[in-house]
């Protein structure tokens, strides 16, 4: 029988000792036996409802299929515990983890490459969503299963009290956020509110993470593609520095911002949102449970994001399945893969109002609102078919966000800089980083 175990943070000894059915290691192939338990690890916070949706997958994919598959949660040195089990030549057989992994874990030879015409529904895949899934060789070594893109929350009720419209335009964000910022919009008396709620510390690069939904819509980029699978910087572009310069300006000049933004990640952030310290906050559709109720369904609505110099791009993001090299159990792993991305698998991935494990779908033969009738879920979804714009698929991501947001991160902190001189000097560093990473135009 399937059953469901976690590993907690600093659990060394307990990741050390789980069994896995990969009896080979990294890129070998092991002995195949179909009737092995299929070991799955996902990305999420042990006991709570990420793993508990997960369960409830792999509960599906078990009744339809009748392989067995035993659910690990893992969150804190998930990438960690990866890597003991590849030196033990133990990696599970599954894992379900965020897009922007799959450089990383490719490069590590931890995947294997996915045979598209053992997915049932591969056609039915929305274009992006399996691109994403795409190395830089164009080989497919993830496949989507929940997708996600950004959209703006906004106090509703503070709009409408200050009698503004939704923004369309840059120009409506900006006069929306500083009219948010001075005109007392929760009626206390008091100049104590912000007009948007950013997490723009560089932990885990969230200042590239959150500000990449300006810079695409303006025209930016952090890099371009110049042929032949190579790239080169970008962020000296006039686009992205006049991104810059317009996002800095809402903290430096217009104060509207809120403080201390630049040492917040985003459970802070969140907080700053539905505590009534901000009104505007630019994010995916996986906060609209914990917002409904604890700011009230009927305080925010949630819009398209307003049209930059450019158009509308936003960030798209989502959980790819990925298959592990040296399982004993191919077939299991094609099978659970292949579900995954089938129309009763991404409905069964959406129920629940919070143990789900799709956020948007993937196929495009299912209707977010037969499964969310909720208006705002469609929103969403329009916006990520529409709209939605995922990181470049080079070796590894993490560098590029993780140094573009410490520059960014100055920049906000500190607004004496320069800007044009930081980000020359960002785009001399990023250029070292495709170099390394032999992506490099140059």
């Amino acid at each position: 029988m399937r059953r469901s175990r976690w590993v907690g943070a600093g659990v060394l000894a307990s990741a050390l000792a789980l069994t896995s059915c990969s009896s080979g290691p990294a890129g070998t192939d092991a002995k195949q036996n179909e009737k092995a338990t299929l070991e799955l690890w996902t990305r999420t916070t042990p006991g709570g409802p990420g793993e508990e949706g997960a369960v409830k997958l792999a509960t599906a994919f078990e009744k339809a299929t009748g392989y067995k598959v035993e659910v690990t949660a893992i969150f804190d040195d998930f990438e960690t515990k990866l890597q003991q089990r590849a030196a033990q030549k133990k990696l599970p057989d599954i894992v379900m983890n965020d897009v922007t992994q799959l450089g990383a874990m490719h490069s590590q030879g931890l995947l294997r490459e996915i045979d598209l015409d053992k997915i049932k529904d591969r056609a039915q895949i929305i274009g992006q969503g399996l691109d994403s899934g795409k190395s830089v060789d164009g080989k497919q070594y993830g496949l989507p299963y929940s997708a996600q893109a950004s959209a703006l929350l906004i106090r509703k009720d503070w709009r409408q009290k200050l009698k503004l419209d939704v923004p369309e335009t840059w120009d409506d964000f900006a006069g929306m956020a500083k009219a948010f910022t001075t005109r007392d919009p929760d009626g206390d008396g008091k100049k104590n509110t912000s007009g948007l709620a950013a997490p723009l510390s560089t932990k885990r690069g969230y200042a590239s993470w959150y500000f990449s939904n300006f810079l695409w819509a303006a025209g930016g980029d952090f890099i371009t593609e110049a042929g032949k699978g190579t790239y080169k910087p970008a962020m000296t572009d006039k686009a992205s520095v006049e991104a810059v310069q317009w996002f800095r300006d809402l903290s430096c000049k217009d104060k509207a911002v809120q403080p201390g933004a630049v040492t917040m990640d985003t459970p802070p952030t969140n907080e700053t949102f539905e505590s009534g310290k901000a009104g505007m906050f630019v994010v995916g559709p996986y906060l609209l449970p914990r917002f409904d109720e604890t700011l009230g369904k009927d305080k925010y609505e949630v819009v398209p994001m307003p049209k930059g110099p450019k158009d509308s791009t936003v960030l798209a993001e989502g959980g790819s399945v990925y298959l592990m090299a040296g399982s004993e159990n191919r077939a299991g792993q094609d099978a659970f893969a292949s579900f995954a991305v089938s129309a009763e698998g991404q409905k069964t991935g959406m129920e629940g109002t919070t143990a789900y494990t799709v956020q948007l779908p993937v196929n495009k033969s299912v209707d977010i609102s037969q499964v969310r009738p909720d208006p705002r879920w469609k929103t969403y979804a329009q916006v990520y078919q529409e709209s939605g714009r995922y990181a470049p698929s080079i070796p590894n991501w993490t560098p590029v966000r993780q140094a573009t947001a410490d520059a960014l991160n100055a920049l906000m902190a500190d607004c004496g800089l320069s800007t044009e001189t930081k980000l020359r000097e960002l785009d001399k560093q990023l250029a070292g980083i495709l170099e390394e990473q032999g992506v490099s135009a140059s």
